[in-house]
């Protein structure tokens, strides 16, 4: 994960300052889609789980225990 710190770099490298994604690549030494993702979120999109967290085994017998 990239700070808000590189987001904000490289954004200000493409979009104001007229240098092309290619360019930025090679510049901060990341990879073309890292910058073209850079490119379409503001800020760093950040962790989202794909399903919520699994329950513990011995919740069931939590009660019994």
């Amino acid at each position: 994960m990239y700070s808000v710190d590189i987001y904000n770099r490289v954004r200000r490298a493409c979009l104001k300052d007229g240098m092309s994604a290619r360019e930025a690549a090679r510049y901060f030494n990341k990879d073309r889609k890292t910058i073209a993702k850079m490119l379409r979120h503001e800020l760093p999109p950040g962790y989202q789980r794909s399903e919520p967290p699994r329950r513990p085994t011995l919740d069931n017998y939590v009660g019994v225990i």
